[in-house]
């Protein structure tokens, strides 16, 4: 297993931290101000990472690179987020989820034409196996509509698609350039890109203080977006896109396994069937 393996499975488990405190989050505050709030909290976090890790000589980007960077975290952070949260209110949490289960797919696809990547055998059997486990694990419950939005399911696939295109375009100055710089470069675009956004559809009306939980928002933003965005960054720059994809995808794993240690949610039978396959595919990608 080596360093890019580690980042990306890290990634899954900070992110997954992360989600379980944004649950309690999203009693008091709406989607688009919980994401704009802890970007800006991120932006504070990074700042002094920079010099504190990668020192003050900036990285050697051309305006071409610059502009992909910051284009991936206008795309990555600002419109993809948007567009599944949007998405996350028409369908619910159960259905929203299973849409981001083709977060990895695109990233195979996008890898396959874009980076010249290839999967081994013994990897995709983890492909399919994680797959299968996470589509148990997110599988939407049943209702008495079982109907859902086609235009809040195509808005999903899309700001998956957006999110999947967004990290695709950055692998190879990834690579190439110090991790932290392209953290803080595509958190800028991100922030940019959110604030391009409330100039066209209006800027959130002001918050009482009273529904902004700092002691929460706090961690929640260092442990599911700091150390989650280094993390899953870091996974990319390690090791191949398509393989951090899959390994990013046991997220799902790690957030039913936190709910039930931490809220004491109930696991279901098919829920813990998936988590074992997810965990055998897992296994295999990192054997391969």
């Amino acid at each position: 297993m080596g360093l890019g393996e580690i980042f990306a499975l890290a990634s899954a488990l900070a992110w997954a931290l992360g989600v379980v405190l944004y649950r309690r989050l999203g009693e008091t505050l709406p989607p688009l101000a919980l994401n704009f709030f802890k970007n800006l909290l991120v932006l504070g976090f990074v700042l002094p990472t920079v010099p504190l890790l990668s020192g003050f000589a900036l990285p050697r980007l051309g305006a071409a690179e610059l502009a992909i960077c910051l284009l991936s975290g206008m795309l990555g952070i600002a419109l993809a987020d948007t567009l599944y949260f949007r998405a996350l209110n028409r369908l619910g949490a159960s259905r929203a989820g299973v849409i981001g289960n083709f977060y990895s797919p695109f990233v195979i696809v996008l890898s396959y034409l874009f980076l010249a990547e290839r999967l081994a055998p013994l990897q995709i059997a983890g492909f399919f196996l994680v797959s299968m486990g996470v589509f148990l694990v997110g599988r939407p419950e049943r209702s008495g509509n079982g109907h859902a939005d086609l235009g809040a399911v195509l808005t999903g696939m899309f700001s998956i698609f957006l999110m999947a295109a967004a990290i695709v375009m950055v692998k190879r100055i990834l690579e190439a350039q110090p991790l932290l710089w392209i953290v803080l470069l595509r958190l800028l675009g991100g922030i940019l890109g959110m604030l391009l956004i409330f100039v066209f559809t209006g800027f959130p009306r002001p918050l009482p203080a009273s529904r902004i939980r700092w002691s929460l928002l706090i961690p929640a933003a260092f442990v599911g977006q700091y150390l989650s965005m280094i993390f899953w960054l870091g996974g990319y720059k390690h090791t191949q896109a398509s393989v951090a994809a899959i390994l990013n995808e046991s997220s799902s794993v790690f957030i039913v396994l936190l709910a039930w240690l931490m809220l004491g949610e109930r696991v279901a039978t098919l829920t813990a069937v998936g988590i074992v396959l997810s965990l055998a595919g897992i296994a295999c990608m990192l054997l391969a």
